[in-house]
């Protein structure tokens, strides 16, 4: 039999390996990549965005509720595309914002469902990625819809088809910059988070992209960069 003094030595060893297992665990987790899209579970509510018919439609178990009328991002600041969920729920953030808030779990920035102070913008293209209803309705929709509600923003994460997606630089961010990212790792040249934020990391690898390509080394996406990454034909 072991004595005491061996069981105890054996003990710590056992535990410290446990812990250093966690701790990677951990480590591993705190640094994954998101997903694309972020996908959640689907609850008994669910909103379904449509930036091209200016329409936001809410499901009660998947049958259609309500239907309102919204204004989405411009092409230079587009409504983040992809499957999100409601995480915090707010009031009165400003004349801007309207009288709810209703925030998204987009990795890359602060966006939202919220009112606004310029009922004119609905039906068009004038935010800066939020999506703006009148008043009333956003008072309805925060009344109705619970946290955790999935919210799905359809269209394509480049643009849409009749239009180039738009050059990209440091500074910018959005589902695009996350596919840059995302594609830009695969060749083996970003080894960063893809979490659509276009910081100095991203420039330095596409800059890399673009030397072994022959391409001008600007850390600039144009319409040549998405077609040799393969996202254009």
């Amino acid at each position: 039999m072991l004595n005491q003094s061996m069981h105890s030595y054996i003990l710590r060893i056992v535990a410290s390996i446990f812990l250093m297992l966690l701790t990677l665990f951990k480590y591993q987790l705190a640094y994954a990549d998101s997903s694309l899209p972020i996908v959640v579970e689907q609850g008994v509510f669910s909103i379904d965005v449509h930036p091209s018919k200016h329409q936001l439609i809410v499901r009660k178990q998947g049958q259609p509720i309500k239907v309102y009328p919204i204004a989405v991002g411009n092409p230079s600041t587009p409504t983040p595309v992809g499957e999100y969920k409601v995480i915090y729920k707010g009031k009165n953030w400003g004349p801007e914002f309207g009288p709810r808030w209703l925030g998204l779990n987009v990795p890359w920035g602060i966006y939202g469902i919220h009112g606004t102070n310029k009922p004119y913008s609905i039906g068009q293209h004038l935010s800066h990625g939020c999506i703006r209803m009148r008043n009333s309705d956003v008072i309805e929709l925060f009344d109705m819809v619970p946290l955790g509600s999935k919210v799905t923003i359809y269209g394509h994460v480049l643009g849409h088809p009749s239009h180039n997606p738009r050059d990209l630089a440091e500074g910018d961010v959005g589902g695009d910059v996350q596919l840059i990212q995302s594609r830009l790792k695969s060749a083996g040249y970003f080894k960063g988070l893809c979490d659509g934020k276009y910081r100095s990391n991203t420039t330095a690898a596409l800059k890399k992209f673009q030397r072994d390509r022959h391409m001008p080394q600007n850390g600039v996406v144009t319409i040549k960069v998405y077609e040799e990454l393969g996202l254009l034909e």
